[in-house]
């Protein structure tokens, strides 16, 4: 099982979502920004220093919700959210083919990565 974190930066009553590239894997689904937690790494620290080197923007965590796993074909991952603060910085993607900053309703028209659909859902109800 693979350990990720990933964030819900919000910003002006919006929230940032990522579009994985077409060489990624799951290629043009949507996603919180994240990564894979490395050896001794706190998902805090993790999930700072994700967000720094995808985006170039610095985020404060202030929240865990609840993780999610997913069986998908070649890997099982454990996501697990935090809600975060945009701090500073100007979103330059290294990785991810767009970004939007969207409201709460217009998150369920994406076509999302599945593992990130329950934390999708939880966060509409908070």
């Amino acid at each position: 099982m693979i350990r990720v974190v990933c964030a819900l930066i919000e910003n002006e009553g919006k929230t940032l979502v990522v579009q994985r590239g077409e060489n990624m894997s799951l290629p043009y689904k949507w996603e919180f920004p994240g990564g894979k937690i490395e050896a001794g790494e706190t998902e805090e620290a993790c999930i700072q220093r994700e967000i720094q080197e995808e985006l170039g923007i610095v985020i404060k965590p202030n929240r865990r919700l609840t993780p999610s796993t997913h069986a998908y074909p070649k890997a099982t991952i454990h996501l697990i959210p935090f809600m975060a603060e945009h701090i500073g910085g100007e979103i330059v993607l290294t990785e991810h083919k767009s970004y939007r900053w969207l409201r709460k309703d217009e998150l369920v028209s994406l076509d999302w990565a599945e593992a990130d659909i329950p934390i999708v859902n939880e966060y509409l109800t908070l």
